[in-house]
């Protein structure tokens, strides 16, 4: 690390870089931003100042003459008279040319110089663990993991459809929209199961496993799958599993099955769609 340190680019004034970066390149956009909205908002404060100002003015200009003419005939205002009312005008007039003034005042911005409050050196997780000496997280073992998860997770639900009292078979690899076929190996299922569990074993399971570690935030789901769910909604079960990170823990697999899981199909340039793995893991239940 003190060799990364020592890099001939880090001994350069980095605070002058890193304000002529700003100068060139990110305050002009920042300003081009700030003043189209300013624009915007200073154009509809003007708007209004003069749309509610006029009135007022209008108002108490008319009113000035009412009185003046009242006062000519020998009838005058005990409350108000018409240089009052005229004084009115002229203020709101004076007031009206102020605000004008002020919000033309407010169009004319200019940058600052940039500040630099803080930095960072960001420093990428393989090149850490290349100085200290560690195995690097390659594509392929990323690959070799998912490919234990799902195969833990297939293991799991073909055992638990076993426990059921169903005859498995394994299509994942036919792109069908799920991953395994289910069907009673008897017209009765197993007695521990209760009746409501008896009817639904009824006929064909269509079930949709998506395996995922111990922790995960999302699944992916895709426009296929969608599309049998909603073909086979009484049918088609999407099962959670959730495998533990250790490998030598996989037979303790969590799992829970959903029914109806989706509800409508995907825009016609949509070809998946993640979906939040604890809020679907909610709504599933234990398996029957």
């Amino acid at each position: 690390m003190e060799k990364v340190l020592e890099e001939s680019w880090l001994r350069e004034d980095l605070e002058a870089k890193a304000k002529s970066y700003a100068i060139a390149h990110l305050v002009p956009q920042h300003l081009q931003e700030l003043k189209q909205h300013k624009e915007e908002l200073i154009a509809k404060t003007m708007t209004a100042v003069k749309d509610r100002l006029t009135k007022e003015i209008n108002y108490w200009d008319h009113r000035a003459e009412e009185l003046k003419m009242q006062e000519e005939a020998g009838k005058p205002n005990a409350k108000i008279n018409s240089g009052k009312a005229r004084q009115r005008a002229d203020d709101l007039q004076a007031r009206l040319m102020q605000r004008l003034e002020e919000l033309e005042q407010e169009r004319r911005l200019s940058p600052l110089p940039p500040v630099v409050v803080g930095g960072a050196l960001v420093v990428s997780v393989g090149l850490l663990q290349r100085m200290q000496g560690k195995q690097q997280a390659t594509t392929a073992m990323f690959a070799r993991e998912t490919e234990r998860v799902e195969k833990a997770a297939m293991t799991a639900v073909m055992e638990v459809e076993r426990n059921l009292g169903y005859e498995r078979t394994d299509v994942s690899t036919q792109k069908c929209g799920y991953d395994i076929e289910s069907r009673p190996l008897t017209p009765s299922p197993s007695p521990k199961l209760g009746e409501g569990s008896r009817r639904r074993g009824e006929g064909l399971r269509f079930i949709e496993v998506k395996g995922r570690i111990t922790g995960a935030q999302a699944v992916t789901v895709t426009k296929n799958e969608i599309i049998t769910a909603l073909n086979k909604p009484d049918n088609f079960i999407l099962a959670l599993v959730q495998v533990p990170v250790a490998e030598n823990m996989e037979g303790n697999c969590s799992i829970h099955y959903l029914r109806r899981p989706f509800h409508k199909e995907l825009d016609f340039a949509v070809t998946s769609v993640n979906y939040d793995w604890l809020e679907l893991w909610q709504q599933g239940t234990e398996p029957i």
